[in-house]
């Protein structure tokens, strides 16, 4: 199971680098290629676009074809995007149709990701799985922070890309060779009977998780760039969001320990941290209108560490809840918050644009609020009877199944 969930941790960081690199680098990026603070929002936003549109699709290919091939194939191309970004970046349209593909392969590549870790993790761990799957996204936010003062200061931001499309690369080497044939794969799943999906469920769920990374998508868009605007200097910035990223990564990984040993509720938990990122997020706008830079720092820590530490619960729970289809499930839930991650920062953006970084933030505790509501209401409405024995809701083990028995399929 270590090196299958290192495998996974690692390829997810290293595909989902661009976007991170971006925002905290937005300083240097913007003044290269000579655009504003609304196109960067809409660049970010472009890269969470294509992810939204192959979600659904890359769910379908894993489930096809096995999560280890899609996860494997999409490393190779990855990188070879960020090293594009890196040397054929020229102005802000050439990297927005970049950051689209690079957006587009990582949106294929969670639910391939998604279904590794469900069909090779014993079931009584997949808390903890998910937990550590999850935090790659917060760990490359965290390397996006420290590329700020190790590589943008001082060789440029181009090196970070370049050194971000090697990672991939080499990621692709740890994936391991899939269990069974391609072909034999392929008979498999034409065998499958149709796993039954909760559709409605999942699509409130799926609005809930949008609002949640609308406001964490647009925190990290704009963190850096709000920072420096209250007198941080550039590196120390970078440094506010690499502490910011350090606990999302703790919550995450907490998040999943915990969930292992609760076994239910798991939406409910998702909604109080949501509720605690609003208070980070109105901390956020405290400190940007006062000039508070202490304000600013701890709002940013918790904005990002509970506001953003639960999606790797989050996927633990959807998977749960469709043993039978995790890919299909988590392909459904993670168009919102592809979307989510489209609309955040071209929002706040613009409202940064034409008003403060206090109303930006403003916003997105608004979301946040939005989100923990919502994600409730998807929650009940999963626990709903549905035809199907309880127990295959997913909320808890079959009794009758032997531990690791869903890891071992």
């Amino acid at each position: 199971m270590r090196r299958d969930l290192g495998a996974a941790l690692v390829g997810t960081i290293a595909v989902g680098l661009p976007v991170f690199l971006v925002g905290t680098m937005a300083i240097q990026v913007r003044h290269s290629l000579h655009f504003g603070a609304a196109e960067l929002g809409v660049a970010v936003g472009v890269y969470y676009l294509g992810a939204a549109l192959s979600s659904v699709p890359g769910s379908w290919l894993a489930e096809a074809v096995g999560g280890a091939r899609v996860m494997r194939a999409i490393l190779v191309v990855s990188g070879a995007v960020q090293v594009a970004i890196a040397w054929t970046t020229a102005s802000w349209a050439v990297l927005s149709v970049l950051l689209f593909l690079a957006g587009a392969l990582s949106g294929a590549m969670s639910p391939g990701t998604n279904l590794f870790l469900a069909r090779r993790s014993a079931v009584e761990r997949q808390g903890l799985a998910f937990g550590l799957k999850q935090s790659a996204v917060p760990f490359a936010s965290l390397l996006g922070g420290l590329a700020v003062p190790a590589v943008a200061l001082s060789v440029g931001w181009r090196w970070a890309f370049c050194l971000g499309g090697i990672v991939a690369l080499g990621a692709a080497w740890l994936i391991p060779a899939s269990r069974t044939s391609l072909a034999e794969r392929r008979r498999q799943h034409r065998a499958q009977p149709r796993a039954e999906v909760r559709t409605g469920a999942l699509v409130v769920l799926a609005l809930g998780l949008g609002l949640g990374v609308l406001a964490a998508s647009g925190c990290v868009a704009f963190l850096v760039s709000s920072a420096v605007h209250i007198g941080y200097q550039k590196g120390t910035a970078g440094l506010i969001v690499a502490m910011a990223s350090v606990a999302a990564v703790l919550a995450r990984i907490v998040n999943g320990i915990q969930a292992d040993r609760r076994g239910r509720r798991h939406f409910i938990v998702i909604a109080m941290m949501l509720g605690v990122g609003v208070a980070g997020y109105a901390a956020l706008a405290a400190g940007a209108g006062l000039g508070d830079r202490v304000l600013f720092a701890v709002g940013a820590i918790v904005a990002l560490g509970a506001g953003w530490g639960w999606n790797g619960l989050f996927n633990f729970a959807v998977v749960r809840s469709h043993p039978d289809s995790p890919a299909t499930a988590t392909g459904v839930t993670q168009v919102g918050g592809r979307l989510g991650g489209v609309f955040g920062p071209v929002l706040i953006g613009v409202v940064v644009a034409h008003g403060s970084y206090t109303d930006g933030w403003l916003v997105a505790a608004g979301a946040a609020l939005c989100g923990a509501l919502v994600t409730l209401a998807g929650g009940r409405l999963l626990r709903r009877p549905s035809g199907r024995p309880a127990a295959a809701l997913g909320l808890r083990p079959e009794p009758a199944s032997a531990p690791g028995e869903l890891g071992r399929r």
